[in-house]
């Protein structure tokens, strides 16, 4: 039994959160290494609430799942209470229902303040926060009382240290967890700020530009919650005891590495550096075992190999366009071919054991065949599903009424109907809920013997309905009569009715 306990932000080492690095793989990979915290990689909250949260039972993971089929967030148990949610917000109300959907998966939540890039800012979130302290009071006072978990944000520093500090105490009173601090200035400020830079000459700082400790210093002594230094990597932190440094330095409880990191996860070892190879297939072994895409891997382990893209492997790993093909470059075809056999059999084995629990469970009164609809097989814009409906109509019947689910494991879809007190359904699962209720609609016409619409089956009844309502309105329109709705409404509109499953 997992037990549950509140995170800690004193003492840490923490892997910061950075866009298309903080994925599982690399995340998971740090706390091999010695991470104890770990952030994902930012996440705005309008995508994030497009989203379906999905057991994974294949990867053993939860899934985040936008519209599109697109994996928004994965994590998994190993990491569930280490894991730091970072999203992107302006929105008080947005971001605790982000909050609130991811809230069980993960040890706490973040909130970007200190992203500089223009797709941050020009939607107000990211360093923009930094020019509205009412809007990042309500944002991060609004999570705090509406979620179990630890709230924690993100910030640059201002231009000047007395308003960075009077800002942390600002947020300190929100009664966050920690915060974490950036030790270089942001340009997006307020327009006070803004006209002080200017009169400077002062421009975004980069990593190139010394990291201010003083500032990260001021702060921590200024405020009791726990305060993470971030921003070491260029000028401090090469190696493990760097680390310490970095944190005596500024006087924080705790440390943040980005790009030391993503250059080499393993600068978390207290023993020193792993061998850069055997980092990368580490990684690999997490990006294969968790079905990482193959774009996002081949980023991470450029940015591992660096200086040494233009050998003959960094050249290869340029050209690969799957995780086959990155695998076979760091000559781990094999490991691939395995784990995707692995794979293949599992899924196997719980497509299996769901269709036998399907069939344990399942109501013995429902009428079963195996059939599937293929449009192809029929007229255009005629379904079983209206052929159905007519035949209810004209036997006097209720309409046809579906009830549809969903299948976690590969979110395939499932449609049993009701007529005259009698449910039928297929054995076939499809890949949408129109598919699906269309192949119940089949197994309930076959079985009543009622013709379905195909093509096959020659003279088509509604067809011919729809030829003699044209006809009959064409002669209105001749007497002068206007008929209300032109038939192919009234077709479109059979169909619709019966999507409604609203008893007639």
């Amino acid at each position: 039994m997992t037990v549950n306990t509140p995170l800690c932000f004193r003492g840490k080492k923490i892997l910061a959160p950075m866009v298309r690095v903080g994925t599982l793989p690399m995340r998971l990979l740090a706390l091999d290494y010695g991470a104890d915290i770990v952030y994902c990689e930012e996440l705005i909250d309008i995508k994030m609430l497009q989203c379906k949260r999905v057991i994974n039972e294949v990867l053993e993971t939860v899934d985040f799942v936008a519209p599109n089929e697109r994996v928004v967030f994965r994590t998994c148990e190993r990491e569930r209470q280490r894991v730091v949610f970072q999203m992107g917000s302006a929105d008080a109300e947005r971001a605790l229902a982000v909050a609130k959907l991811v809230e069980s998966d993960v040890a706490g939540i973040d909130i970007n303040m200190g992203c500089p890039k223009e797709y941050s800012t020009k939607a107000s979130m990211g360093a923009a926060l930094l020019s509205d302290p009412d809007k990042i009071e309500s944002i991060l006072t609004t999570l705090v009382k509406g979620i179990c978990k630890p709230v924690t944000c993100k910030i640059r520093i201002l231009p000047s240290v007395e308003d960075t500090v009077n800002l942390v105490k600002r947020i300190e009173k929100t009664g966050i967890a920690a915060i974490a601090v950036h030790g270089r200035k942001s340009l997006v400020l307020s327009f006070f700020f803004f006209f002080i830079c200017l009169l400077e000459r002062k421009k975004e700082e980069r990593p190139q530009h010394p990291v201010h400790c003083d500032v990260i210093k001021a702060i921590s002594e200024a405020v009791s919650i726990p305060v993470i230094a971030n921003g070491g990597s260029h000028d401090f932190i090469k190696e493990y005891a760097d680390i310490e440094t970095f944190q005596k330095a500024t006087a924080a409880s705790s440390v943040m590495i980005a790009r030391a990191a993503m250059w080499n996860p393993s600068i978390f070892r207290k023993e020193g550096f792993c061998p850069l190879k055997d980092v990368m297939q580490d990684y690999i072994k997490y990006a294969v075992r968790y079905d990482n895409h193959y774009t996002n891997t081949k980023y991470c382990l450029c940015q591992m190999l660096r200086e040494q893209l233009e050998t003959t492997q960094g050249k290869k790993l340029h050209a690969a366009q799957s995780t086959q093909e990155i695998c076979e470059v760091f000559e781990m075809g094999d490991f691939y071919e395995e784990t995707a056999a692995i794979f293949e059999a599992k899924k196997t084995s719980l497509e299996t054991k769901t269709q036998d629990e399907d069939d344990q469970m399942e109501d013995p009164d429902v009428i079963k065949m195996a059939v599937r609809f293929d449009k192809r097989e029929y007229p255009p814009q005629i379904t079983p599903k209206m052929y159905l409906l007519e035949w209810c109509r004209k036997e006097k019947h209720p309409q046809p009424v579906y009830e549809t689910v969903q299948r976690p494991l590969d979110r395939l879809f499932c449609s049993v109907v009701t007529v005259a007190e009698q449910k039928y359904r297929s054995t076939l699962w499809d890949k949408s809920k129109k598919l699906a209720e269309q192949a119940a609609a089949i197994v309930c016409l076959r079985t009543l013997g009622v013709p379905e619409g195909k093509l096959c089956e020659g003279e088509n009844l509604l067809i011919n309905k729809r030829k003699r309502q044209d006809q009959e309105r064409l002669i209105s329109r001749d007497h002068g009569e206007d008929l209300a709705e032109p038939s192919h409404k009234k077709a479109n509109f059979i169909e619709e009715t019966s999507d409604m499953n609203v008893p007639k």
